[in-house]
């Protein structure tokens, strides 16, 4: 019995604390994710001033995680896809492809591929 119990305590609950701290850490980065995603779709929807769903494809984290290029479409577009560079530092959007901020953090290749 006495073994039993120091087996408990000594390997069972610092696991289970483990488990559930590695829970807590990767399940808010989820949301964190999904709440950015939201956002952009938002900031992307209100530029194009349509109310038609926005859809997010080929997303790349860029400058360390405070940027995100990508690709996006919307229902009611018949051109395809159309690239855009969101800062999430300052919440910007930039929908056109010569500008300064795209040609400097989003590789177009790696997008269109």
């Amino acid at each position: 019995m006495t073994t039993s119990r120091s087996f408990m305590l000594m390997l069972g609950i610092p696991v289970a604390f483990l488990s559930v701290l590695a829970a807590a850490i990767f399940g808010g980065q989820v949301i964190a994710d999904h709440n950015r995603d939201s956002t952009i779709q938002q900031a992307i929807a209100s530029r194009l001033d349509t109310a038609s769903p926005v859809e997010l494809l080929k997303l790349q984290e860029v400058q360390y995680g405070y940027g995100v290029c990508g690709l996006y479409r919307t229902a009611d577009a018949d051109q395809g896809v159309a690239s855009f560079f969101y800062n999430t530092v300052n919440d910007r959007l930039t929908l056109d492809v010569k500008s300064d901020d795209f040609q400097s953090y989003c590789n177009l290749a790696n997008l269109c591929s």
